[in-house]
């Protein structure tokens, strides 16, 4: 992106105010963004010359930029067919350079903008401009008489030449910018979005019963809400329409142009700015502001989705166990995995335990044989299809056997997408779709990252409203938040799939394809540098990814670690001045050595900036550190708990699976996902549910309300004490 010197101030001044980031900050970002490099690898490795800053105020540094450089391009491009027109001004021209928004700068061309055939273009092809400007120019002359001058082959009455001068008037008043202004932010401060219903009978869930008679301020109208009135919508249930205060908006109007001149052409101007307003300016700014509307409320869906999936990716591994993984059914049995402590598939089978076939004695030998067979160490069983009933054929078994082993509900949103995929069948070509789904499910309790990065993003269930919001903003928003997991934990490059590869750094799908394949024909990397002979994996990328792929067990100890080789040889002078190796990394001794530095003047020393240090210092004393193994662990269990068994006030331990809006689903281990209502997150105001729960928390809550009727569970984070204040 080219900008000029003086501009190029100008953008980083702009964005520097707009996210409160300092001007050299914002500058080192941009630059280092023209050089190629990724936000994961500024984020983390370039802290010095950002401050810094994480992945997140990066990519806003970056859309910051993207965003003021096409306004740029649009002024200029504004101003260059303003000026081909010969109706350039300098006034006009300090007014477009001085927009900060590229609405402003629309509104400033509409006056000149090459329009369609309208009716103030057909009574002007008529010759009735001079007409209009007569009428505008308010003068007491007799305006019939004055029309009666327009009279000819192609105008055939002085009616018909007052109606096209009005035209002209509504068209020329409508396309005045600060009008058009005045009345965007009253109509976003005064008016209504109301909705009413179109064809009942659509609406056969009555999903949109509410909004049937419905309104509310525009100001006040809640991201969810108008996402759901726009589905409404669409699917033609209901009529969705911004009401303001038209009358206000024609008087203040009438006083801008006529003011108190009385003249004898005013009723004509009035009757032009009344039509303006109504056919040109209202319908005009009701889709300004519903396309604004729109665009915040898809901004917040996707900031939802994207920080419930966040959470999902980062939750905790359950590293070392082999896991039998169970993908439920009914009428096709429960399909059945065992996956080692490396994720490697060691078995595959199927039992009838439920209903039509209810193989109930079958089933329990075979599965308890698995058991025993494989030393299983934990059970994943899907949370889908007949999960429930499984849950409790599983816990009986557990019990009945006494056997040390917990379960656990995994949720498998999206499992069945990656067993029909094409990364499905290329991993496991002779497995069913269920099989492969049984395997998934497995391997989500042992790395959930690792196994749902295989997914499309759109397809893991913790979205809302994921449907209705502009699919690329979505996209671009949930591979940022992939991208910025999967290298914040790292990727151990001989272990690690293609789907995980390619949200490395720097790496492309087909570059993900070559390691793999070198790994496959040539076996395990022993050090980074061979990574330099992959096809298409050059000194840049090289440069980009190597800190995120790990070689736990490598020539090289500082390759376990998320070092940049390019700090190989800071490293080797820091060991030598503590008296230590490389073989000591992790060690107490090594640790307290590096505890005991004082970081400043060690940087100076080995001229190296202090947060760089800091993160060495780090690395060296945790080499095989998970950022995800400080969160806290999964609940297993060992018993099952049915719908039955609650009661009013009882305290339970549950999973947050999906952050929305007004609340957050709880898995408290019965059939439905229990809602803790905003309401009842906190005693203190929640302005939004994910200041207070993330998705994979575990949270405390006790049951507010049952509804046995519909299976619905009403939960509170309110403790009974607090609970009996409110």
């Amino acid at each position: 992106m080219e900008a000029t010197a003086e501009k190029r101030t100008t953008i980083i001044k702009t964005i520097s105010a707009q996210l409160n980031i300092k001007q050299k900050q914002v500058q080192n970002v941009i630059e280092l963004l023209e050089q190629d490099n990724t936000v994961p690898f500024i984020a983390r490795y370039r802290k010095e010359m950002t401050g810094a800053l994480d992945e997140v105020e990066i990519r806003n540094i970056m859309d910051g930029w993207q965003y003021l450089h096409n306004l740029e391009k649009r002024k200029e491009e504004v101003i260059r067919l303003i000026d081909e027109q010969g109706k350039l001004t300098d006034e006009l021209k300090i007014s477009i350079e001085k927009a900060e928004k590229l609405q402003t700068i629309e509104d400033l061309y509409r006056p000149y903008k090459q329009k369609r055939r309208t009716k103030a273009t057909v009574a002007k092809e008529k010759g009735l401009e001079p007409l209009a400007l007569w009428i505008l120019e308010l003068s007491n002359g007799n305006v019939v008489e004055e029309a009666n001058k327009y009279v000819k082959d192609d105008v055939a009455s002085p009616e018909e030449a007052l109606q096209g001068a009005q035209d002209i008037i509504a068209e020329m008043i409508s396309d005045e910018p600060t009008y058009r202004q005045w009345i965007r932010q009253q109509t976003f401060q005064k008016g209504k979005i109301v909705t009413k219903v179109k064809d009942e009978e659509k609406d056969e869930k009555h999903i949109y019963e509410m909004y049937y008679t419905y309104e509310e301020p525009i100001q006040k109208a809640a991201p969810h809400r108008v996402l759901a009135m726009n589905r409404g919508e669409k699917e033609e249930i209901l009529k969705v329409a911004i009401e303001a205060p038209s009358d206000v908006f024609t008087k203040y109007m009438i006083d801008k142009v006529i003011g108190r001149k009385h003249s004898s052409s005013n009723e004509y101007v009035i009757a032009a700015i009344e039509d303006g307003y109504k056919r040109l300016i209202q319908p005009s700014i009701e889709r300004e502001i519903r396309n604004e509307l729109t665009e915040k409320a898809e901004d917040r869906a996707i900031h939802i989705f994207s920080e419930n999936l966040r959470n999902l990716l980062l939750q905790p591994p359950l590293k070392g166990k082999t896991v039998l993984g169970v993908d439920p059914a009914y009428r096709t049995g429960c399909k059945l995995a065992v996956v080692d402590e490396t994720g490697k598939v060691l078995h595959i089978d199927v039992i009838y335990p439920h209903p039509p076939v209810a193989k109930v004695k079958e089933a329990t030998e075979k599965f308890l044989k698995i058991l025993d067979q494989f030393k299983i160490e934990m059970i994943a069983v899907g949370n889908g299809t007949a999960s429930r009933e499984t849950e409790q054929f599983v816990s009986g078994l557990i019990k009945d056997s006494k056997k040390d082993i917990y379960y656990l509900i995994v949720n498998e949103a999206g499992a069945s997408v990656y067993s029909a995929s094409d990364i499905a069948r290329e991993e496991f070509p002779n497995f069913q779709v269920e099989e492969r789904s049984a395997v998934s499910i497995a391997r989500r309790l042992q790395d959930p990252l690792a196994e749902l990065v295989k997914i499309d993003p759109k397809s893991v269930g913790v979205g809302q409203y994921q449907h209705d919001v502009t699919q690329k903003k979505l996209n671009d928003s949930l591979t940022f938040v992939v991208e910025t997991a999967v290298n914040q934990v790292g990727v151990n490059v001989n272990t690690a799939s293609s789907s995980l590869l390619q949200y490395v750094s720097g790496l492309s799908k087909a570059v993900a394809n070559n390691i793999v394949k070198k790994r496959e024909e040539d076996g395990k990397f022993t050090d980074r540098k061979e990574l330099k002979k992959i096809p298409r994996l050059g000194a840049k990328t090289y440069e980009q990814c190597i800190g995120f792929l790990r070689i736990p067990d490598g020539n090289n100890p500082l390759d376990r670690t998320s070092i940049h080789p390019e700090n190989y040889k800071v490293v080797e002078q820091l060991l030598k001045k503590v008296n230590s190796t490389t073989a000591d990394l992790g060690t107490l001794e090594l640790k307290e050595k590096l505890e005991a530095l004082n970081i400043e003047e060690m940087a100076q020393y080995l001229e190296v900036g202090s947060l760089t240090l800091k993160d060495i210092l780090e690395s060296l004393a945790r080499p095989g550190r998970d950022p995800r193994d400080e969160l806290p662990q999964p609940i297993l269990k060992k018993d099952v708990l049915k719908l039955e068994d609650l009661a009013q006030g009882m305290e339970l331990q549950g999973t947050v699976r999906n952050v929305v809006d007004f609340g957050a689903f709880v898995d408290i281990g019965v059939k439905q996902d229990g809602l803790v209502h905003i309401s009842k997150l906190s005693k203190t105001f929640v302005k939004h549910p994910l200041d207070i729960v993330s998705v994979g928390d575990v949270v405390t809550v006790w049951v507010d309300d049952i509804d046995m009727k519909k299976g619905r569970v009403a939960l509170t984070m309110l403790a009974p004490e607090l609970q009996t204040q409110s």
